[in-house]
């Protein structure tokens, strides 16, 4: 064998890469005239698994475009696996879904460290890692090394800037306790809140950290009181955010001003949080539509939503948002559901102008040129952009205060600096 052909042909062999699924002849893999197969990883099980409806929520929009003619009368399969939020289960689930299950493209895979850990693997076998849910800034930074890897919401980085810059303008006085997930994730979003605040960096009196997989919370909270925080910066995920407001509440501390983070600020979240837990008046960023908030009730992207998955999900029946009070909430009434469904959108909307002529070049290049002003499940001004130079799709987002069992928005769309 020639030696210019045989060094490729051990590298692949080297990844565990069949020859006959690199070897040429036509389609990429995971397309036919008639089907496109794309793949995921999720946390379907353990103490994240609530981000798992994500996925639920992705494919039920999958299933309505399906019986909508589909992208060019092709048909979507969403093929994905559970990786109970371990990195290391995700690098093998992620294996399985291109070597075994070839699917065309990876898309909306959950968590930071886990699509850190599979990037290098996917860029290096040309599989498109497309819409990652993680706000993590590296995504769109290290581009020219991982260009087949896009995100979706904004950064984490930019969101700690907007908590930063609103302390330092609106809080007389602030002294900042602050929880944080020890990962990327949560090192950005401390990182962005330094740097909204600038020269008063000082503000911040204590900051302690948690492994995710860890059983709770309660140290670092009675760390942050002992400190004399009297604002605190809850930047964590999934139970660790309601185990924050329950012993908030339970040392009897009452601070100025509590922030949590975006991605753990879901209404039926925060509504199991209220049970037991210090919730009232604390403020988040948002940057879709809730489907727990009555304010969008009548609102036409929410009606469609709840339509998709009265038909195409398994969250329930839908109904207004006050049936999302009950002491076991309705699962159509999380935010995962609805996120999954954005994500959904997007991809849609990426294949759709890849072209009839589908590769995982011209996704690629779709995927880079979006300019989606009307989507029906993100926060009306919001719009989702992108361009070789720009990846970083959503850039907006909502200021919103929790009182009683919602959440409301308060002051201007904002943007979420990058870095």
């Amino acid at each position: 064998m020639n030696r210019r052909l045989l060094v490729p042909c051990l590298c692949l062999l080297a990844l565990g890469l069949p020859l006959a699924v690199q070897a040429a002849s036509g389609a990429d893999p995971g397309v036919t005239s008639t089907s496109i197969l794309i793949g995921g990883t999720v946390p379907l099980s353990g103490e994240a698994s609530s981000g798992g409806l994500t996925a639920k929520g992705a494919d039920a929009f999958f299933k309505y475009t399906n019986a909508n003619k589909g992208v060019f009368k092709r048909k979507i399969t969403y093929d994905y696996k559970d990786d109970a939020y371990d990195p290391s289960r995700t690098i093998q689930a992620t294996r399985e879904l291109v070597q075994q299950d070839h699917v065309f493209a990876i898309f909306n895979p959950l968590g930071t460290a886990h699509n850190i850990a599979t990037r290098p693997f996917l860029n290096s076998v040309g599989v498109p890692q497309l819409f990652v849910a993680s706000g993590w800034g590296g995504w769109a930074r290290d581009a020219k090394q991982y260009p087949l890897t896009i995100g979706l919401i904004p950064t984490y980085t930019g969101e700690g800037i907007i908590y930063g810059r609103y302390v330092k303008s609106k809080i007389k006085d602030a002294k900042i306790g602050v929880l944080y997930q020890d990962d990327d994730y949560g090192r950005e979003l401390l990182s962005g809140l330094k740097k909204g605040l600038g020269s008063k960096q000082g503000q911040i009196v204590s900051s302690k950290s948690y492994d995710p997989t860890s059983a709770e919370v309660s140290q670092q909270i009675n760390a942050l009181k002992a400190s004399g925080a009297n604002v605190v910066m809850i930047f964590a995920f999934g139970k660790f955010a309601i185990q924050s407001f329950v012993f908030i509440k339970k040392l009897g501390w009452k601070p100025k001003q509590i922030f949590v983070n975006a991605v753990a600020a879901a209404t039926s979240v925060m509504q199991l949080a209220s049970t037991s837990g210090q919730t009232e008046g604390t403020i988040s960023i948002a940057f879709f539509k809730d489907p727990a908030n009555p304010l969008f009730d009548k609102d036409k992207g929410m009606k469609l939503y709840k339509s998709i998955m009265a038909k195409y999900g398994d969250g329930g029946t839908p109904g207004p948002a006050s049936k999302c009070k009950a002491s076991v909430p309705p699962k159509w009434c999380s935010g995962y559901y609805l996120a999954g469904m954005v994500s959904g959108s997007v991809m849609v909307d990426a294949l759709k102008g890849a072209g009839k002529n589908l590769t995982r070049k011209s996704l690629m290049k779709s995927a880079l040129h979006l300019n989606v002003k009307n989507n029906p499940f993100v926060l009306p001004g919001i719009s989702i952009k992108t361009s070789a130079t720009d990846r970083w799709p959503i850039e907006q987002a909502q200021l919103e205060r929790f009182k009683g069992s919602r959440w409301y928005p308060f002051g201007k769309l904002v943007t979420a600096p990058r870095s």
